[in-house]
Formats: structure tokens, C-alpha cells, sequence
């Protein structure tokens, strides 16, 4: 079915299935138009507007990390995103809907091997492990030396 506008596209995928908030369609679509914009710009690639599902998942984690930095999970779970499964039925939403085209060998699997969200959004904000102390010098008085002038 094809849809006038992209609002309408969100509505009608909502509709449908309201898993994902309109929010994340919203985002989703930023998503996009920054990845093509990127591409444009380094022209490493012919100009196309179709993007590949490892393109896109790129472009998403990287404007949500910009974007919403260690909040990224906190967003992206409230607007019903755990996974790039999720980011991928999100874009077939959009395809069926009319909003978004696909080519043949595009398929919702291609999302499966995205990247794990857990290391994408969490352990980049993770303090750094605590440094070991050498247990050889505080036993020897050594580590006395660190505090004194």
C-alpha cells in the first residue's frame, strides 16, 4: 500500500504494530538521510539511495550515540528498540507501508548481524576497570612513599 506522506507511513506501521513508538520511525528516517548524507560526503561509494542493512545500523548507532550519548538504551527501549532485529522490522514496516523501498536481496535476516546493543550503547560509558595494585610494594613499605613528600 502506498502512503502520501511519511507521517502517514508511521501511522499506518503503528497501526499495524505498536511495538515501536512513532519516535523511533521519526529517528529512524534521521537515521537514514544521515547515512546517505555521509556517503555523499566521502563519495567512497557511487551516489545511491538505497542503503544496505549494515550501512543503515551504522548510521543508527552512530547518531544515537551522538545524539543521546549513555542514554541511548534508556531512548531507544522506551520507543520499543532492543535490537537490530528490531531496527529491521522497523524498515519492512516502513516498505510495506510505501515509505521506504527495498530491493530484492534486501531482507529482514540482513539486521540479524548488526551489532550487539549492549556494546554498541552501554560499555562505551563503562568507567575503566580499577588499576591492580602491586601487592609486592605495599608489603615492603613502598606504598608509603606515594603519599609522603
Amino acid at each position: 500500500m502506498k502512503v502520501s506522506g511519511f507521517n502517514e507511513a508511521v501511522a499506518l506501521a503503528v497501526a499495524k504494530k505498536d511495538k515501536y513508538r512513532p519516535e523511533g520511525y521519526q529517528f529512524l528516517r534521521e537515521s537514514l538521510e544521515a547515512t546517505l548524507k555521509k556517503r555523499s560526503k566521502s563519495k567512497q561509494q557511487p551516489i545511491s539511495s538505497h542503503v544496505s542493512a549494515e550501512e543503515l545500523l551504522e548510521g543508527f548507532r552512530r547518531i544515537a550515540l551522538r545524539e543521546f550519548g549513555p542514554m541511548a538504551p534508556t531512548v531507544l527501549n522506551y520507543w520499543g528498540i532492543a535490537s537490530c532485529r528490531d531496527i529491521g522490522e522497523m524498515v519492512f514496516s516502513l516498505v510495506e507501508a510505501g515509505a521506504f523501498g527495498r530491493t530484492e536481496n534486501d531482507r529482514i535476516d540482513d539486521f540479524e548481524s548488526g551489532f550487539d546493543f549492549r556494546e554498541a550503547f552501554v560499555v562505551p560509558f563503562l568507567p575503566p576497570p580499577p588499576v591492580p595494585t602491586n601487592t609486592a610494594d605495599a608489603e615492603s613499605g613502598d606504598q608509603q612513599a606515594l603519599f609522603t613528600k
